[in-house]
């Protein structure tokens, strides 16, 4: 059987860790759980750390400080490659992606390479956000297909399923951006070495507890990054590789 890892990159979720996991652990679809916590101060790695000794699906990575998000999911790839996992689904940790659309990822990566969970796909799905952050997040992904011609609703999606083949054509040691444009950079790494995308609809719902980790950095690095993510590709709006189908 084909393994698959769900990995939750967390700081301070400890409300919401237990219930996620349970949900996970729950699905009808065998999956196992990451949890790559940033030495979160409410102590929810330590909180993982004793639902992993009874639970032996779920493991815990712990790293010394917040480092950001992208540091988090590929030291998290980076343990999953190291293993013999084949799908690989990346989420986040308060709910704002709903644990019942793991399955739909899961399968529609089993055709492909990288399937996107997209808020965008065939209408907006999006609950609980204002309009200047819906604005926002709509507004970078005409952004991204403008300059990187990444033919993609919602690029900066952070809810995905990796086979361990797209993981691989990454290159973790190569990646620089952290905050929005990660979810940008993993995704036109695999887009334009000719590896098959796809999209799925899901449905997103802003976080009700805790604090957003949105930032102006964070914008600010997905609005600059993008321009050298498109001379990586030398300046191509497409793939170097031809699509496969």
């Amino acid at each position: 059987m084909k393994k698959t890892l769900v990995i939750v990159p967390t700081y301070n979720e400890r409300d919401n860790l237990p219930l996620l996991a349970k949900r996970l652990l729950a699905l009808p679809v065998s999956i196992e759980l990451l949890v790559v916590d940033d030495n979160s101060p409410d102590g929810t790695g330590q909180l993982a750390d004793e639902l992993a000794a009874r639970e032996p699906r779920i493991h815990v990575l712990h790293r010394t400080k917040k480092q950001g998000l992208g540091r988090a999911y590929c030291a998290g790839f980076g343990w999953a490659l190291e293993r013999d996992y084949e799908f690989v689904v990346q989420m986040d940790g308060d709910f704002s992606h709903n644990p019942d659309d793991v399955p739909r990822l899961v399968e529609a990566a089993a055709g492909a390479d990288l399937a996107l969970g997209s808020r965008y796909c065939n209408g907006i799905r999006v609950i609980n956000w204002p309009l200047s952050r819906l604005m926002l997040s709509k507004s970078a992904a005409e952004y991204v297909r403008i300059i990187l011609g990444m033919p993609f609703t919602d690029p900066t999606g952070g809810f995905k399923c990796f086979r361990r083949s797209a993981l691989l054509s990454i290159h973790l040691d190569d990646v620089q951006s952290n905050g929005y444009c990660f979810q940008i950079e993993t995704t036109h790494r695999v887009w334009r070495d000719g590896m098959r995308v796809v999209e799925v609809p899901i449905i997103f719902t802003d976080r009700f507890q805790g604090n957003s980790k949105m930032s102006g950095g964070i914008v600010s690095e997905a609005l600059w990054r993008v321009w050298r993510l498109l001379m990586q590709n030398g300046f191509r709006r497409s793939p170097r590789k031809p699509a496969r189908g």
